[in-house]
């Protein structure tokens, strides 16, 4: 690990004045940006501590949806009982992710700029246009098995590996964020993520110097929600697919239904087709292979990986027929 100048921040004003170059980063719980410090993934110059902000609790809202602080931890929002009661397709991809150790440490607005887990980025030794704009990717016909099948370039096949974000996508959530101005944004999670193309490094729309200060939940949905995650062991491992689904069924048709994927794509993946394929159908089998197939209808493996796409389809059919009872 290189050496860096470390700094407290005492408020998310002077955390935003003190972030004064790219080589800056912002440090919460730590449990992604430490790791690729040590392996000098990352090698900022500075670091601004911002873990003992005001920002750790969760308010109700007068419409009923949430505001949740950016450094709530991952453990006490999935133990939340307003959580637990209308979002718990939240709380269930919280619990599936990580350990109940590194749940207690990592915050809320640092899950959802974790960096992908492809073997590539870590080893510093390989080609990844992710960690080394340009150099080239080894993982395209190397070692792909973890890797994404949609959303794709020529530069970048990495994934987004985490679990919250994933749900957090399926309940339309919504990013504060305070930049060097002392300006405020929302953002839509729906545009917060962006697709490799010919950048993969640039992961985000956060803007130089931006602050992640809370996340907002409209008020719960309505319909039966589920959180389905398929990896290669029962703790401790990235999704190879995972589902996020809310579901509301109304005289026997699917009224409405919000569908997002992990494992899949370089960002927590969410695709209208799907949904358009299952709203104003009764449940039965064709109905969920049909949106099964507008799932992967774009989808490209690229050799180890290949058994995703087969894979994504099973796993979202197993929870549209566990969700409606068909």
């Amino acid at each position: 690990m290189k050496t860096f100048v470390y700094e407290k921040a005492d408020s998310p004003e002077a955390a935003v004045r003190d972030i004064d170059g790219e080589d800056a980063r912002f440090i919460a719980g730590g449990t992604n940006l430490l790791d690729l410090m040590k392996l000098q993934v990352e090698t900022p110059a500075k670091l601004i501590d911002i873990s003992r902000l005001d920002l750790a609790s969760i308010e109700t809202r007068d419409d009923g949806g949430l505001t949740i602080g950016a450094m709530v931890p991952n453990s006490d929002l999935a133990a939340d009982p307003r959580i637990i009661d209308g979002y718990e397709v939240l709380s269930r991809a919280l619990l599936a992710g990580a350990s109940g150790q590194l749940r207690n440490k990592a915050s809320t607005g640092g899950n959802l700029l974790q960096r992908t887990r492809c073997y590539y980025f870590y080893d510093t030794a390989s080609r990844c246009n992710k960690r080394s704009p340009g150099s080239g990717c080894d993982a395209i016909g190397g070692v792909n098995r973890i890797l994404a099948v949609l959303g794709t370039s020529d530069q970048c096949i990495a994934t987004h590996p985490s679990d919250m974000a994933v749900a957090m996508r399926a309940l339309d959530a919504t990013i504060v964020t305070l930049n060097r101005d002392g300006d405020r944004r929302r953002i839509s999670i729906h545009d917060f993520y962006r697709l490799p193309g010919s950048t993969p490094h640039i992961e985000t729309v956060l803007r130089q110097g931006e602050l992640i200060t809370h996340v907002e939940l409209p008020k719960p949905p309505v319909g039966k929600q589920a959180y389905r995650k398929v990896r290669d062991r029962a703790s401790y491992a990235f999704a190879l697919v995972s589902v996020a689904a809310v579901v509301a069924i109304e005289d026997g048709k699917i009224a409405s239904a919000s569908l997002a994927f992990g494992g899949l794509g370089p960002m927590p993946w969410k695709d209208a087709t799907v949904e358009a394929a299952l709203v104003g159908q009764a449940p039965a089998p064709d109905v969920f292979a049909a949106a099964a197939d507008a799932l992967v209808a774009e989808a490209k493996g690229s050799g180890s990986n290949d058994f995703k796409i087969a894979l994504a389809r099973r796993t979202l059919i197993a929870t549209l027929r566990d969700l409606t009872g068909a």
